[in-house]
């Protein structure tokens, strides 16, 4: 039976990759205690082991499943990298690019001090600093090195070994590093820095002195809720209007939608007048009309007044008008009546909520209300983002046509042929065409299941393949320098963080919440920085993030092209 099963799968080497990823998978997502080895790892581990079997698949296979996962990562992130190129995101790109930057020379003193060969120094370099691209960027540029087969193919299967050995502590051990050293590092405990924190949600968001509820969460929570109106609401009569900025000006952003008189119920508009005795139905954030109960009236229950159509809209921010705008700019605005923000999202991560948070072009806003008002709501913002599940193949397949054209010219440094190679091009074009479709997002639509799809599944058959190939080598090269190379790792992995640190606070004077988030960013990895938002309760660092991250996801994957050639000319 394991005969015929091992001849399976080395006459059909698709299913040997699939049941790399179904396996590699499992193992990958499995918590142990808290910890988690991840897919990748998982994957590529499944694939070394499988591999063993002497699975033979075509090298340009992997290579179209990773231009898949670079083009989609460039599309993803493309409106924040450009962002962060302009005057307000300047300070943490440039924050980003020196942390990437000093990665590189970094890893390029630990190699050489260490007598790393080129193979084994991309694969540090990519798992220390948990970007999986280096790992096909690095390859591609040693296939174009002026060496003879053999030695390119030992180098490239030097690269899964290193970032397999690396690759755990600089996702598990960087988090740990950030969410316990980076707090008291910031603000001398974490105790301070969660106070820091919570003063600068406050401040951002206006919060009375008199303990209203903090107005961070409150768009993420949309309500719809009745009242029976008293005389202290409404006096002898007041209009909708009136009442509206009453709630307004006490930081409630709550609106009147409709009006139960006698039994009858009326649609309202801003002159409508309310009495003692109405039941007003209205909608807003939770926490304040929950902070608002007692201006409000008596909640009752009135399913019948209740009952419209509510909707919910996804908008692309295109319109100039509304980029770098806070949230309280559109709370009085006349088109954003009756609508309430249920959460903004950028470059897929999700932003806190506040009156101060900034919309930026490119960020999907959540929006809630009545049809007819959010269309006029949308019509201030932007583009109404799709709900179908149509990807634009055409768009798609432009790009990495035209990214893998631009990556495959080539240039001479001496005897050194340097070109940006196709997977190099396939990244830059997703960063461009998904710049593009934010300003244009009539067309070039990918929708976010699909870009996880190519993205997941492109990455992960990538480094399937990867294991399948290099697992020959993999157990001889763990051998001869698992320790040392596990150690080079863990300093790689930190000694960047410690500089981030020390330019966050010292150079660049961020908020040390922001400066955490800036710095988890800067390591190209979610982990860090979803374990400094629990050790903080907060989403304030994903404020820091965003910039960071999309600058050296495209500094890190270049720095693979880089430090072969710097390896190489030293070797």
């Amino acid at each position: 039976m394991l005969t015929w099963f091992i001849d399976t799968l080395q006459k059909y080497p698709e299913i040997a990759v699939m049941l790399t990823l179904l396996i590699g998978y499992l193992i990958g997502k499995a918590h142990i205690k808290g910890f988690t080895l991840g897919t990748v790892t998982g994957v590529l581990l499944v694939g070394i082991a499988i591999g063993s079997f002497h699975i033979s698949i075509p090298s340009e296979t992997k290579s179209i499943f990773f231009l898949f996962f670079l083009f989609c990562t460039g599309y993803g992130i493309g409106p924040q990298f450009f962002q962060g190129l302009k005057k307000d995101g300047l300070p943490i790109a440039l924050f980003s690019f020196i942390v990437c930057c000093s990665s590189l020379l970094f890893c390029w003193g630990i190699a050489s001090l260490l007598h790393f060969e080129t193979g084994t120094t991309a694969g540090l370099m990519s798992g220390a600093n948990t970007c999986s691209a280096i790992i096909g960027v690095a390859s591609n540029t040693i296939n174009e090195l002026d060496l003879n087969d053999d030695q390119k193919t030992t180098l490239v299967n030097q690269i899964p070994i290193a970032y397999a050995v690396t690759y755990i502590f600089g996702t598990a051990g960087t988090s740990w590093f950030l969410s316990v050293i980076g707090p008291w590092f910031m603000s001398g405990s974490r105790a301070k820095l969660i106070e820091e924190t919570k003063e600068l949600e406050a401040k951002v968001s206006e919060a009375s002195a008199e303990g209203e509820e903090n107005i961070t969460n409150a768009y993420d929570q949309v309500a719809f809720r009745a009242y029976l109106v008293n005389g202290e609401l409404a006096g002898e009569g007041r209009t909708v209007g009136e009442i509206e900025d009453m709630l307004h000006d006490k930081k409630r952003v709550l609106y009147i939608l409709r009006v139960r008189r006698n039994g009858k119920l009326f649609e309202t508009s801003n002159g409508f007048i309310i009495k003692p005795g109405d039941i007003i139905a209205i909608g807003g954030q939770r926490s304040a009309a929950i902070a608002s109960e007692s201006l409000l009236g008596k909640e009752v229950a009135d399913a019948e007044l209740l009952t419209f159509p509510v909707q919910s809209a996804s908008v692309i921010i295109t319109n100039k008008a509304a980029n770098n705008k806070p949230l309280k700019e559109f709370s009085r605005h006349p088109e954003f009546h009756g609508i309430s923000v249920r959460k903004i999202t950028r470059s897929g991560i999700e932003m806190p909520l506040s009156a101060h948070t900034i919309v930026q072009k490119g960020d999907v806003v959540e929006m809630v209300g009545i049809q007819q008002e959010l269309d006029k709501a949308v019509a201030v913002l932007g583009y109404k983002e799709r709900s179908g599940v149509e990807t634009d193949i055409v768009y798609l397949a432009a790009g990495i046509v035209a990214g893998t054209l631009f990556g495959s010219l080539s240039v001479r440094l001496g005897n050194v042929p340097v070109e940006l190679s196709t997977s190099g091009g396939a990244l830059i074009a997703g960063l461009v065409f998904g710049w593009a479709r934010g300003i244009h997002p009539r067309f070039g639509y990918i929708p976010a299941a699909s870009q996880w799809v190519l993205t997941k599944l492109g990455l992960h058959v990538f480094i399937a393949i990867v294991g399948l190939s290099a697992s020959e080598g993999f157990l001889k090269g763990l051998k001869e320098e698992g320790v040392t190379l596990f150690l080079a790792g863990v300093v790689l992995s930190l000694l960047p963080m410690v500089v981030a640190l020390f330019l966050s606070k010292y150079v660049f004077k961020f908020h040390p919440a922001i400066g955490l988030g800036a710095c988890a960013g800067a390591h190209d990895e979610s982990a860090p920085l979803l374990a400094v938002q629990d050790a903080l309760n907060s989403k304030v660092p994903a404020l820091g993030y965003t910039v960071a991250y999309a600058v050296a996801n495209i500094t890190l994957t270049t720095s693979g092209v880089i430090i072969v050639l710097l390896m190489h000319k030293g070797g």
